[in-house]
């Protein structure tokens, strides 16, 4: 197993010898202190009495909120809990009737989140296509940067995968996270301890592109005033944070297109057989991932400042499936056991698809468009893995 405290030094020279090359930055010490500042506050003053009042919410009052079956460490992160989603009907105890399974990874720009942020999406997963879910955790940066999350998931894919006492199907596993999280699905995905046993990768709307510039990627997300509410403004609210998170995650000095900070630079053969690729058609981190996903197919990949998706405005709940390859398409190789997938959500914005999104966006036509795509997307991914990637363990 990698040693998690491998040197960002030496991840400095490692990269594709044929792709673009850009070190990540050195922040002034003005810069610096504000960051570090900005995150201390997030993370120690605003979420850390959030996550406590959760916690004694949870143990006191019954909720009808979806909680998980169990809750677990493992002795190599004692540190780093899991939660751990049963399909109704499933017996804790009963591990003779093995169970596909869905590994996911919580976002929050590698500085903030918990397993927890996914409770919702994972209960009804697991619930919809009988499978086991389990919410996986990693170090937060600052104090744990790149590439250290990747060797904690590492390490605790192979404790879940190694544990006889859940109903896990060995030939039947599949790996998902959400914006960082799809990074570091798609990162740790590449290392032969957890691409030997994962079968598929689906990252949603994740960051795949270190090198391009956050200006850029702004310039090809799609705005639409006419939709009013949240959805009209005319900026991306990752930006607020996006210059925390970089200088929080990626150390001065590394280089920005290694294959384990920016999947996109990485050989399809890096990953499993089968990635399937969602983006938000109003996100600033759109773009690359349908550039990443064109890839991955062998497609012709869209110019870096091509504009993604469509000016007009869809029907609620809508998804473009068929016809228009810029929202949808699949390749499927089903004798080498190869599948690509990309699907665009319409009119949605960066985490469309969690129910915390609301309290930030306080938007009910929002909120009730990208619960319905989202339940949609609940279901493709459901159906996707157990036609092609997990069918007959295959």
């Amino acid at each position: 197993m990698a040693d998690a405290g491998i040197a960002t030094s030496a991840l400095g020279t490692a990269g594709l010898e044929d792709s673009p090359t850009k070190l990540s930055p050195r922040y002034t010490v003005p810069q610096r202190l504000k960051f570090a500042a900005i995150a201390f506050v997030v993370q120690k003053l605003l979420l850390a009495p959030v996550f406590a009042i959760h916690r004694l919410h949870d143990f006191l009052v019954p909720s009808r909120a979806p909680r998980p079956t169990l809750i677990k460490t493992y002795p190599a992160r004692r540190g780093l809990h899991v939660r751990i989603f049963f399909p109704p009907g499933h017996a804790k105890n009963d591990t003779t009737n093995r169970l596909p399974t869905l590994l996911t990874i919580h976002g929050g720009g590698f500085v903030v989140g918990t397993p927890r942020d996914n409770d919702e999406w994972n209960a009804t997963f697991a619930s919809r296509h009988n499978f086991l879910v389990v919410a996986l955790n990693y170090g937060k940066a600052p104090g744990s940067p790149f590439p250290a999350p990747i060797y904690d998931l590492e390490t605790l894919i192979g404790c879940v995968l190694a544990d006889e006492s859940l109903p896990i199907d060995p030939s039947k596993v599949a790996l998902a996270g959400w914006s960082a999280g799809g990074n570091l699905a798609l990162a740790v995905s590449q290392l032969e301890a957890v691409r030997s046993r994962v079968r598929a990768v689906i990252p949603l709307y994740p960051v795949v592109d270190f090198v391009t510039g956050s200006e850029t990627k702004l310039l090809t997300r799609r705005y639409k005033p006419g939709l009013g509410g949240f959805r009209a403004r005319e900026s991306d609210y990752l930006m607020s944070m996006a210059g925390v998170f970089n200088w929080a995650y990626v150390d001065a000095g590394v280089r920005c297109d290694h294959a384990l900070l920016s999947p996109y630079y990485a050989d399809r053969e890096s990953f499993p057989p089968a990635v399937f690729v969602i983006g938000a058609e109003m996100d600033m981190l759109g773009q690359e991932a349908w550039r990443f996903a064109c890839k991955l197919a062998g497609r012709k990949v869209p110019e870096v400042d091509e504009a993604m998706g469509r000016e007009e405005v869809g029907a609620v709940g809508e998804l473009v499936l068929e016809g228009d390859e810029r929202f949808a398409f699949e390749e499927r190789d089903e004798e080498g056991g190869r599948f690509y997938r990309w699907l665009l959500v319409p009119d949605t914005i960066h985490g469309f698809d969690q129910e915390q999104i609301s309290r930030m966006v306080r938007d009910k036509v929002t909120m009730e468009d990208a619960m319905l795509k989202r339940d949609k997307v609940v279901g493709l991914i459901g159906e996707w893995l157990l036609s092609g990637p997990l069918r007959d363990g295959k």
